[in-house]
């Protein structure tokens, strides 16, 4: 039973046409909550009723093109003393029962762990990235921004124990939501040439699109103004450079990885990715290949078994720092042995 001075928490979430999932997210969050507030913006499916059925508060509006404004016009419904903000295609995989706790403990944004799932190549399990958003919001914080919008306010910015999982990369959500976000990047863009966040945003809105050259120019862009601080540098760089080798731009690629490593050398992320781009330099230069490229790309596997696992880093993938690198490493060394028995 929550004590009557323990502090009141709202779930607070917009949705359009999202039947498929938001019976899932209000189900994890319902124990951890007070009030669930939906703020629906003109779905034709069963969003709204489904919502009703799992207890939510639903509330109507038409889509003002402006994620920051529907954001803020559901938090404005609420009257909680602490706002989650979770997405529709979101759950609450661990962490829920801590969250009052938290909250009692004076006041901060929280910024919780997001699980990232998006498909893989060659593969029918999905990968897991991590980052970490704001998504705990005392009474009266907004956001702003048309699209990944942020909060505003000069409250500090702490971890919360708090893992959400995500659905919404993987190929067929992102398909669905391929063509939202960019005009509402670009509009903001436009008033913000100079935004290396949201250079960095069109970036991976190109990567999702599989555009690696238009991704590869955003991020150049992104990069050249970016603040050595930023909480996303390192998810830029591996992304970067892996959208750079897509793209077949090899040499800066490489070049570009030579002159970021020393920052990166805690990185499972970065070898990881730099091994791929040493393999396609190998594939390119099959000439040097086994005497140059291999080698290198097996130190940079081999460096990521040394790195371990490292979910702290923004943009994490798991695996890249244990299964993964270890697959790519045994692969490698299998296809070396052949040809050194066929030579």
């Amino acid at each position: 039973m929550v004590s009557p001075t323990a502090p009141s928490i709202a779930a607070v979430l917009i949705a359009r046409n999202e039947a498929r999932c938001i019976t899932r997210c209000l189900d994890s969050v319902r124990p951890w909550v007070d009030r669930m507030i939906v703020l629906d913006t003109g779905s034709s499916d069963e969003t709204i009723a489904l919502a009703r059925a799992c207890g939510a508060e639903v509330h109507e509006a038409v889509w003002p093109d402006d994620f920051s404004a529907a954001r803020n016009r559901a938090l404005d419904l609420s009257d909680a003393d602490w706002n989650l903000v979770i997405d529709a295609d979101e759950w609450i995989k661990a962490g829920g029962e801590r969250l009052r706790e938290w909250c009692a403990g004076g006041l901060r944004l929280g910024r919780a762990c997001i699980l990232n799932a998006f498909d893989q190549r060659h593969s029918d399990e999905p990968s897991v990235s991590r980052s970490r958003q704001v998504r705990l919001l005392p009474r009266g914080v907004r956001y702003e921004g048309r699209v990944h919008e942020q909060p505003v306010s000069l409250l500090p910015r702490e971890a919360l124990d708090l893992d959400i999982g995500h659905d919404g990369y993987r190929d067929a959500q992102a398909a669905r939501k391929r063509d939202r976000n960019r005009p509402l990047l670009l509009l903001d863009l436009a008033a913000h040439p100079d935004d290396p966040y949201l250079l960095y945003q069109l970036g991976k809105d190109a990567e999702i699109r599989g555009d690696h050259a238009e991704a590869s120019g955003y991020y150049a862009s992104a990069f050249d103004r970016v603040m050595p601080d930023a909480p996303w540098l390192h998810e830029l760089t591996v992304r970067f450079l892996y959208c750079l080798g897509q793209a077949g731009q090899l040499d800066e690629a490489l070049a570009r990885a030579e002159d970021l490593m020393p920052l990166w050398q805690e990185s499972p992320d970065f070898f990881f990715v730099l091994g791929n781009l040493l393999t396609d330099r190998a594939m390119a230069d099959p000439v040097h290949a086994l005497d140059e490229w291999l080698p290198l790309a097996e130190f940079a596997w081999e460096r990521c078994l040394d790195i371990g696992e490292r979910p702290d880093l923004q943009g994490a993938v798991h695996g890249r720092g244990s299964h993964l690198a270890q697959h790519n490493l045994d692969v490698m060394r299998s296809q070396i042995a052949l040809l050194n028995r066929a030579s």
